[in-house]
């Protein structure tokens, strides 16, 4: 079955939908995104994710394509055309479509607003259940890591390396302290139970499962430090876990071949997993 794909203001079989070849997401990586989960066919943090476009859409001077309540209601009718139960919804903003030129083109050039399902579940995961292995690599990335652009090559790189070394994904290292992840922001949790993870900076993506994580390890009286953390750190740590909006909250028992804690999902982890989606599926629209 062929799914129907939001393209600038139409409802298209996925067959159908295209965007100019002049458009600047195409020739310059020019745009921004976010993906929204569903979970029973309503949104996860929706108002979160909406708010983080308009962020990211400021510091780069672009206009939104539309109001945030007709995105919502293009998010609404892509679920039930494609009849999704659970899985995510892409959503990918550019600057619109002009002749090839490093300068932005004519503010008044219509910017170009795609979106797109994927079926995935993200509460029942097997790697969940085992806990995901890591490798490190350098991060090279641009500098402005807050801002959600479409430029995914490195972090695409970032993957491949892990998947070659027979691992599941790599946590960026710059100057001895870790960053994120490719795709999800790192976590740990020390011997005395305090959840650590990266200050929010232009270092790293601001992440809205993150912020909800947060949110969520208050609920469960935890102590938090948002600040760097070394390598060296998460190895000795009690417990690591990523989080994301397509996996929620997911252990990490294995960085660079260190076994974190008891090599194991640890009940922390658990918990905060537990706890987010519980609240999460209350809130969702």
């Amino acid at each position: 079955m062929s799914r129907t794909v939001y393209v600038n203001g139409e409802y298209l079989p996925e067959e159908q939908a295209k965007i100019s070849v002049f458009d600047r997401g195409f020739l310059f990586a020019d745009a921004v995104y976010e993906v929204t989960t569903v979970v029973g066919g309503k949104l996860i943090d929706f108002p979160a994710h909406m708010a983080r476009l308009k962020r990211s859409l400021g510091e780069l001077e672009m206009k939104p394509a539309v109001e945030e309540s007709e995105l919502l209601n293009i998010h609404r009718k892509l679920v039930k055309e494609n009849e999704l139960t659970n899985g995510l919804i892409y959503l990918q903003l550019t600057r619109g479509a002009a002749d090839r030129d490093f300068h932005y083109p004519d503010p008044d050039t219509p910017s170009s607003l795609v979106l797109f399902t994927q079926v995935k579940d993200p509460i029942e995961n097997a790697m969940v259940k085992r806990g995901a292995k890591v490798i490190t690599v350098e991060d090279l990335r641009w500098g402005r890591r807050d801002i959600k652009t479409v430029q995914l090559l490195y972090p695409s790189m970032a993957k491949m390396a892990a998947q070659k070394a027979g691992v599941d994904d790599a946590w960026f290292e710059e100057d001895g302290f870790i960053n994120e992840g490719t795709s999800n922001n790192a976590w740990i949790v020390t011997a005395d139970n305090t959840i650590v993870t990266r200050n929010l900076s232009t270092s790293i993506l601001h992440g809205i499962t993150r912020a909800s994580v947060l949110k969520c390890a208050e609920l469960l009286q935890l102590k938090i430090e948002e600040r760097p953390f070394t390598l060296e750190e998460a190895k000795a740590a009690r417990e690591a876990f990523i989080t994301s909006a397509t996996i929620f909250v997911c252990p990490v028992v294995d960085i660079n071949g260190t076994p974190i804690g008891e090599g194991k999902p640890g009940s922390v982890t658990a918990k905060l997993r537990e706890i987010y989606i519980e609240e999460s599926l209350k809130a969702a629209v």
